[in-house]
Parts: C-alpha cells; sequence; structure tokens
C-alpha cells in the first residue's frame, strides 16, 4: 500500500508518504507559508522514495475542523493532485489524527475554534487500534459539550485555552491533558489507509474540507449588504 497524506489545518504544515507500513514525514510550524512549503515537501517525499503519483494507490487529507484558509488549502493541493493522477482521496478528521497519537481507550478532543467556542469530538479505540468517532464532531461552547462518563484523555489546544471550563463541565472524568499538540500528517496517513480499506476513499470533486461552522465567511453580497445597511444606520442617526 502506498499513499500521500497531507495537512495544513493548523499552524503546522505536514506531508507523509507511508509505503507498506513505513511512515517518512516532512513536519514544520509555519504559519501563513502552508502554499509555498506543501508542494516541495510532496516533492521530496516523492523523489526520496523514487516514486512519482501514479504510483501511489491513494491520497489523503486532514480534512478538518481547523483553519478555514489551511482547509482551502489543503483541500485544493489534494484534489489537484488526485484529479492529475486519477487517484481516490481518503478525508481523515484532524481531531481522529490528534486523538490517534496518543491511542487511549477514550478521548475527548478539543480544539480551540475561537469566538468562545471549540472543535468537540469523542474518539475511542477500537479493536484494530485505530480511534472512531463516537456521536458527532461539533463547533460549540464548552458549555454545550456531551460526553460519556467515563474516564479519558483530554487532548488538544481547547484543553488549554479552556481547561478550567472544561474540567468542570466534564466532571473531572479527565485525569491527564495534552493540549500542545498539533495534526501531524503521519498520523493522517495512517487512519488514510485505515480509512482506504474500510472503503471510504472517495473521487477528487468530492474530496471536501469540514468546517462545522455552517457559515464561515460571508459572501459578497453579504458584505455588499452589511456596508450599505451601516451607511443607513450613520445616515439616520446624523445631526
Amino acid at each position: 500500500m502506498k499513499l500521500l497524506a497531507l495537512d495544513t489545518s493548523t499552524e503546522a504544515c505536514s506531508a507523509a508518504l507511508f509505503i507498506d507500513g513505513e511512515i517518512s514525514q516532512r513536519f514544520e510550524i509555519t504559519p501563513k507559508a502552508h502554499t509555498k512549503l506543501l508542494l516541495p515537501m510532496i516533492d521530496s517525499l516523492l523523489a526520496e522514495a523514487e516514486l512519482n503519483l501514479s504510483q501511489l494507490h491513494a491520497l489523503a487529507f486532514g480534512c478538518g475542523p481547523g483553519s478555514f484558509t489551511g482547509l482551502r488549502i489543503a483541500t485544493g493541493v489534494v484534489q489537484g493532485l488526485a484529479f492529475g493522477a486519477d487517484l481516490p482521496v481518503v478525508p481523515v478528521s484532524t481531531l481522529a489524527a490528534l486523538a490517534q497519537q496518543f491511542l487511549p481507550p477514550l478521548a475527548f478532543v478539543a480544539t480551540d475554534a475561537r469566538i468562545g467556542e471549540i472543535f468537540w469530538g469523542v474518539y475511542q479505540r477500537n479493536t484494530n487500534g485505530f480511534m472512531e468517532l463516537v456521536g458527532k464532531e461539533a463547533v460549540l461552547p464548552v458549555s454545550h459539550i456531551e460526553f460519556p462518563t467515563q474516564s479519558a484523555l483530554g487532548i488538544g489546544s481547547g484543553w488549554r485555552v479552556y481547561k478550567d471550563e472544561l474540567l468542570a463541565r466534564t466532571d473531572n472524568f479527565v485525569s491527564e491533558i495534552e493540549s500542545d499538540v498539533l495534526p501531524q500528517s503521519s498520523l493522517i496517513a495512517k487512519l488514510g489507509v485505515y480509512g482506504f480499506q474500510c472503503g471510504l476513499a472517495v473521487a477528487a470533486e468530492h474530496a471536501q474540507p469540514v468546517y462545522l461552522r455552517d457559515k464561515v465567511a460571508q459572501t459578497e453580497t453579504e458584505r455588499t449588504q452589511a456596508k450599505m445597511d451601516k451607511s443607513a444606520a450613520l445616515m439616520d442617526n446624523a445631526p
């Protein structure tokens, strides 16, 4: 099995190549430089392995949740590579990738989603040694999270930003926390291979980012309307 994985969902940029159980990775924390580094990382991995894209079985990418811009970069690159080489794509949750780093029996994964919210997912380890989602991933305030009343490992930046609130909300079922972690393409690769074997690969056009928020950006029409409304309000309040 040969699979190329990539992730740009956070300030980290990474790419990894899985070849028959062996994984090579390029990883760099580089805010706002993903577009410059990702393709060279991919070229370097393929050159080192003396492979080209057509020799791979599939691609995988961190589909989110995460940075809006970062997810768009990863999606655009993986779709372009998949179309060009006629390869299937396995979308992999970035929350699952965080849980996969530690493989606890149960994980409460929380990453900072800004504006007072977290990206939240509960993952449990299956008999094959992979983390599987319990329920649904969500973006919500800490006060709205749902979780099993079982001991779990707390994972992700949300546990750094909202530690006290999360511990209080989870009734102290969390005794250990790993908050200084970022998704890595090596874990995206492992989960991608597993997803491929489970039949979760999709065609390039169906490889889409998962934002979780229903609306991540205003449309141009909405921005124009907002400016018009603001101007009208100023005129109404003018002396």
